[in-house]
């Protein structure tokens, strides 16, 4: 899957409020809401509106998605973690005919961080790197608030997506930079060639 190079990072919060910690990411977007963040950087709190994900992607603004959700990690609840989600994996990108065996899409029913960027990729769309900013829940049953270790752990989540975003922001400034070296030194070659 591949952007369009625009450089921009897109933070998504993903949860559902009503299920305990599922909250997570929600909750760590809005600690965002004060962060700055630099002019590249969308956040946006997706909730559980999958669909609306999947077509913010389509339009291939975004070269890297950092994804902020409650993820079973089999550690001690509160436990955060970032992982890469290897968009090479056939079991992450869906197929032609997984998208067309899956029921219905449901703008409100569609689980974010496992479908919005494999139908991206179905659907044509494009995000180079797919990050995830995890956290081991305690409870995910029909209740508001989250719980006391998940709670606790959200100042350093947010402090960890910060850190994040500042090494992909790098990340892609340096792959600029070595984009518009390469351009330099092919149209060098190319007015050499022509002399």
């Amino acid at each position: 899957m591949r952007s369009n190079g625009s450089g921009r990072i897109l933070v998504a919060g993903i949860g559902n409020i009503f299920l305990g910690d599922d909250a997570f990411g929600v909750e760590v977007v809005r600690r965002l809401r004060d962060a700055v963040l630099p002019e590249m950087v969308d956040v946006s709190d997706y909730g559980i509106r999958g669909m609306h994900l999947a077509y913010d992607l389509l339009d291939g603004h975004h070269d890297v998605l950092v994804m902020v959700d409650a993820l079973p990690l089999n550690e001690a609840p509160g436990t955060l973690a970032v992982l890469q989600v290897d968009l090479d994996d056939p079991g992450w990108t869906l197929g032609p005919a997984d998208a067309l065996a899956a029921p219905a899409a449901d703008g409100h029913g569609m689980d974010p961080g496992v479908r919005a960027p494999g139908c991206c990729a179905v659907w044509g769309g494009t995000v180079d790197r797919v990050l995830v900013v995890g956290c081991q829940p305690a409870l995910m049953d029909e209740r508001m608030g989250l719980s006391t270790p998940v709670a606790e752990a959200l100042d350093e989540a947010a402090r960890i997506v910060v850190g994040v975003v500042e090494e992909e922001v790098a990340r892609l400034g340096a792959a600029a930079v070595q984009r518009e070296t390469r351009e330099q030194t092919s149209a060098e070659r190319e007015v050499t060639t022509h002399a």
